[in-house]
C-alpha cells in the first residue's frame, strides 16, 4: 500500500480502486511497459517505465512487460534486446510475463469480427483523400457513404483483405461509434489497415495490422492488466480505449490513466528525431554518450540509481513541463559523489621536477578513496621525484591571488604527499613551459606540515611520471546549444559543435589501468569519469559523466 503522505495521483486513483467498494477490489494490482522495438529507450521511456514498474512494486503488484509490434514498420529484434538490458539495468523485471503485441493478432482479429457482427464496424473504402475531406470539423459531422454497407458484406471484405486480394489504402475497417462526436478520436476511428510489409516475428503471414488504439485496450485486458498507465497524448483516446472494452469480448476491463510526459532542456526525445542523428551520422550510434539513450547514459557513466533518483524527484504530473538537464546533472552528481571511488589524473600535462627529491628514489604516499565514505580507507599511490600536474596548475606571471604554482609564490599541497615550492621553469623555443621546478619539505609528508604552518597555497592532484599510465578522456557538453531544440524549425541546426572535446596524452594514475566499462570515478578535482567501452589495457579511454561544480539549485 502506498504510503498515503508521499502518494501521487496515479497511486490515489490505484487506491480507490482496490479499496472496498472500488472497480479492482479484492484484485492484485496489475500494470504493463509497452515499448514499441522500433528504437532504443531515452529518458522519456524511463519515467514511464519506472512509473509502470513502480506502481506494482509499490502496491505489491506486478507489471508485465510487452512489446508493442502491431506496426511492422522499423521494428527489429536488436531493439527488443536493447530495451530489456536496459529495464534490468535499472532494477526492474517482469519475471515470465514477457509479450508481444503480436501474439495477439489471432484474437484481435477474432474481435474485429466480433463488433463486425454486432454492427458496431464496417469496412471503409475512402480513399486517404477522402478520409480528410469527409472527418468534418467541430462544427461539421464526418461522413461515410459506406457506413450502413450490410454486415455480411463487411465481414466478406474483411476476411478478403486478410487474404491479401486488395492494394494498400483500398479498404479500412472502422469503428461504428458517433461521427458528430467532439472529440474526433471517436468518429468512427479505422481499427485495421491494409499493409504490405513483413512482420520482425510474423514473416508475411497477416497483410492487415490493427491501429494502435484497437489493439492496445484489448492486449491489456487479455492480459488482466487493471491499470493501463499512460503519457498524456493519450488522454483524449482514453473514451475509444473504454469503448473498445466495452464492446469486446474481453476477461476483464483496464482503467486508463494518463501522467504528463517528461520535457528535458537542450535534447530531443522522439526516437524519429534520435534515429535520424545516427543515421546521419551526428553521432556515433544510439549508444553515443551525448545521447539521452538509456544506453548512452550508461556509457557515459550515469547510473540506476541516479536515473530512478531522478525520476522520483521530479514526480508525476498531470501538466506537461520541462526539467532542466542540469537537474539530471545533479541526481548523477549526488550518488556519484557518496560512491565513485577517487583516483588522480592529469589531463593537459606538465613535467613537475622535485630538485631537492633524491633522484632515483620512490615512495608510496596513501590518498584517500573517498572523504565520503571513511570505511573506503586509502590507497597508496606511488611517488618519485618527477610528476606530472595540470598545465592550467602554473603561471609564470601569476595573476591577483593565484595560489597555485608560480616562482616565488605560495607553498602548496601535493594531494597526499609534501608540501612545495616552486622556483621555477624550462621553456622550448616557443616559450612553451616544458617543464617546471619545485623544492619539496620532507619533514611534510601526507601534506600536513610538521611545525603546524599555514600554507597559503592550493592542494594539486598529480601522478607519478615513472608509474602512471597514458590515457584518452572525452569531454562531452550538451548535444543541443538550444534550451528547445523540439520547438525550433530545425533541430539539426541547434546541434552544440562543441558537444564533444576529445584530449588524448593524458596521464592517470597507475590502478586506472584496472578499470571495466562504466567503472565511475572521481578525478580530483576534474569531475567525474567512466570508463569506455572502447578502453582497453593498452589504451585508456574515459568519459567525463558530470563536472564537480552543481550549478543546480534545488
Amino acid at each position: 500500500m502506498a504510503d498515503t503522505d508521499s502518494r501521487n495521483f496515479i497511486e490515489a486513483f490505484v487506491e480507490e480502486d482496490i479499496a472496498p467498494g472500488g472497480r479492482f477490489y479484492g484484485k492484485q494490482v496489475h500494470t504493463r511497459f509497452p515499448p514499441e522495438p522500433n528504437g532504443y529507450l531515452h529518458i522519456g521511456h524511463c519515467k514511464a517505465l519506472c512509473i509502470d514498474f513502480g506502481t506494482a512494486q509499490r502496491f505489491g503488484g506486478i507489471c508485465n512487460l510487452r512489446m508493442d509490434d502491431t506496426n511492422p514498420a522499423r521494428e527489429d529484434t536488436e531493439y527488443v534486446d536493447a530495451i530489456k538490458e536496459d529495464i534490468h539495468w535499472l532494477g526492474f523485471d517482469w519475471d515470465d510475463r514477457f509479450f508481444y503485441g503480436s501474439d495477439y493478432f489471432e484474437k484481435t482479429y477474432e474481435l474485429a469480427l466480433g463488433l463486425i457482427k454486432k454492427g458496431l464496424a464496417y469496412v471503409c473504402e475512402l480513399t486517404p483523400e477522402e478520409f480528410k475531406e469527409y472527418r468534418g470539423d467541430v462544427n461539421t459531422p464526418a461522413r461515410s457513404p459506406w457506413r450502413d454497407r450490410p454486415v455480411e458484406e463487411s465481414l466478406d471484405l474483411f476476411e478478403r483483405m486478410k487474404n491479401g486480394e486488395f492494394p494498400e489504402g483500398k479498404y479500412t475497417l472502422r469503428a461504428k461509434i458517433d461521427l458528430a462526436s467532439g472529440n474526433f478520436n471517436m468518429r468512427d476511428p479505422v481499427l485495421y489497415r491494409i499493409r504490405y510489409i513483413e512482420h520482425h516475428r510474423q514473416g508475411t503471414k497477416w497483410c492487415i495490422f490493427p491501429m494502435y488504439d484497437f489493439a492496445h485496450p484489448i492486449q491489456d485486458a487479455l492480459e488482466g492488466i487493471t491499470h493501463s498507465l499512460c503519457s498524456l497524448e493519450y488522454e483524449d483516446h482514453r473514451p475509444l480505449y473504454d469503448w473498445v472494452i466495452n464492446n469486446v469480448d474481453v476477461p476483464s476491463k483496464p482503467r486508463q490513466i494518463e501522467f504528463a510526459r517528461l520535457g528535458i532542456t537542450n535534447t530531443v526525445m522522439s526516437k524519429r528525431k534520435l534515429r535520424r542523428l545516427v543515421e546521419e551520422g551526428y553521432v556515433s550510434g544510439w549508444d553515443d554518450p551525448r545521447m539521452p539513450t538509456l544506453c548512452g547514459l550508461r556509457r557515459r557513466g550515469y547510473t540506476p540509481a541516479s536515473i530512478r533518483a531522478f525520476t522520483d524527484q521530479i514526480g508525476v504530473a498531470k501538466v506537461p513541463s520541462t526539467v532542466e538537464y542540469a537537474f539530471l546533472e545533479s541526481c548523477l552528481r549526488d550518488d556519484l559523489n557518496a560512491h565513485a571511488p577517487r583516483r588522480m589524473a592529469v589531463l593537459r600535462p606538465v613535467k613537475l621536477i622535485i630538485d631537492n627529491y633524491p633522484e632515483g628514489a620512490h615512495e608510496t604516499v596513501e590518498v584517500e578513496n573517498n572523504p565520503s565514505d571513511p570505511a573506503a580507507g586509502v590507497r597508496p599511490v606511488s611517488f618519485s621525484r618527477e610528476l606530472w600536474v595540470e598545465a592550467e596548475d602554473f603561471m609564470e606571471v601569476p595573476e591577483p591571488k593565484y595560489k597555485r604554482l608560480t616562482p616565488g609564490g605560495p607553498e602548496c599541497r601535493l594531494k597526499g604527499a609534501y608540501l612545495i615550492t616552486c622556483t621555477g621553469c624550462e621553456k622550448d623555443e616557443n616559450g612553451n613551459v616544458t617543464a617546471i621546478h619545485c623544492t619539496y619539505d620532507p619533514d611534510s609528508r601526507g601534506g600536513d606540515p610538521a611545525d603546524g604552518r599555514k600554507v597559503k597555497g592550493a592542494t594539486l592532484h598529480w601522478v607519478d611520471a615513472e608509474t602512471c599510465v597514458d590515457a584518452e578522456v572525452r569531454l562531452y557538453s550538451n548535444l543541443f546549444s538550444d534550451p528547445a531544440p523540439d520547438a525550433a524549425e530545425d533541430y539539426i541546426a541547434c546541434l552544440n559543435p562543441n558537444s564533444l572535446e576529445i584530449v588524448t596524452s593524458c596521464k592517470a594514475e597507475k590502478s586506472l589501468a584496472e578499470a571495466k566499462p562504466t567503472d565511475s570515478f572521481q578525478f580530483l578535482r576534474l569531475g567525474y569519469f567512466a570508463a569506455d567501452k572502447d578502453s582497453t589495457a593498452e589504451r585508456l579511454v574515459f568519459n567525463r559523466s558530470v563536472a564537480l561544480k552543481d550549478g543546480f539549485k534545488k
